[in-house]
């Protein structure tokens, strides 16, 4: 009788391990399952990746708090979907390194990334993108002292990159002979110029005028080249259609508002690209991105006015 209740207790354990395991695997797959706006509405959050040094796109500021021209889209957003939730929803920004942003979105730990993200094909295999509300491109930081001979030719030297960028591929497509170092983020590239460890750093272009406006020795430095032009857009998880059309609801209005002299949307792209803003930029780059909006706002349906 002893024996029949221990093998009795071992095999209750099993099937209660096994219970355990199984109603995890489920959780696991119903979470998974669960889409974007599902989960907001369930928890009354939305959490938003973006950076922390992608000035003036996302970076913390001196009061180690997440602020920028991105920031401020996802702002938008979650205003947009407390209206259209009909409560009230917390935005939770979490600050994420370029290479982690895919990552997290696959995983389902941050809902929506919004930096200084550009399209690729490949990106896209896993992920979801916005249509494009700015526009960048690769450029290099050099040492004034190294301008004409970078220009010339990147062959064989050292040219600095964060991992998993549309930088890193338009560098490596532009000039194979160049010996590409990874480096861990913005600052340590910026660093590394500096002690003299790579000959150039290759960055999006808006973020080394940024760069050069709050160091104490920009006139030693200089911004070569055009590598590429791409489009600044928000990535989400994929096969999340309604959350998609927010976003990007959200990103045209505001657009089509800017278009239509809207003053709270002046006031907000000024603040970080107008004459006075964080990063003036040059009338030939503003045009650029107004251009873009342009085009984006002509080729969807009007937003009515009342909505705007």
């Amino acid at each position: 009788m002893l024996g029949y209740n221990h093998q009795y207790t071992g095999v209750t354990k099993l099937l209660v391990y096994g219970i355990t395991l199984l109603s995890a695997v489920v959780s696991t797959q119903i979470a998974t399952a669960e889409t974007v706006m599902e989960k907001v509405a369930r928890t009354g959050v939305l959490t938003a990746g973006t950076s922390k040094d992608a000035l003036p796109f996302a970076y913390a500021d001196d009061k180690d708090e997440l602020v920028g021209y991105s920031v401020d889209m996802l702002t938008l957003i979650h205003q947009q979907l407390e209206k259209e939730l009909g409560r009230e929803i917390e935005l939770k920004l979490v600050a994420l390194q370029p290479k982690d942003r895919i990552p997290q979105l696959v995983d389902h730990k941050v809902d929506i990334v919004c930096d200084a993200s550009s399209f690729t094909w490949k990106r896209d295999q896993k992920i979801d993108f916005s249509v494009s509300y700015g526009i960048t491109g690769t450029r290099l930081l050099v040492k004034q002292d190294d301008y004409l001979n970078l220009s010339q030719s990147l062959a064989g030297k050292k040219i600095g990159v964060l991992q998993g960028t549309t930088n890193e591929l338009a560098i490596r497509k532009a000039e194979p002979g160049a010996e590409i170092v990874t480096v861990g983020d913005r600052a340590s590239g910026y660093l590394a110029l500096e002690k003299g460890e790579i000959d150039a750093f290759a960055g999006d272009g808006i973020l080394f005028e940024s760069w050069l406006q709050i160091t104490n020795h920009a006139e030693e430095f200089a911004i070569l080249g055009y590598y590429s032009k791409e489009g600044i857009a928000c990535m989400i998880p994929e096969n999340n259609s309604q959350f998609l059309n927010n976003v990007n609801y959200t990103l045209i209005r505001f657009m089509q508002s800017f278009l239509a002299d809207d003053i709270n949307s002046l006031v907000l792209f000024d603040r970080w690209f107008g004459f006075q803003g964080i990063v003036p930029l040059t009338e030939d780059l503003r045009e650029l991105m107004i251009e873009n909006m342009q085009l984006i706002v002509d080729f969807k349906e009007e937003i009515p006015v009342d909505e705007l």
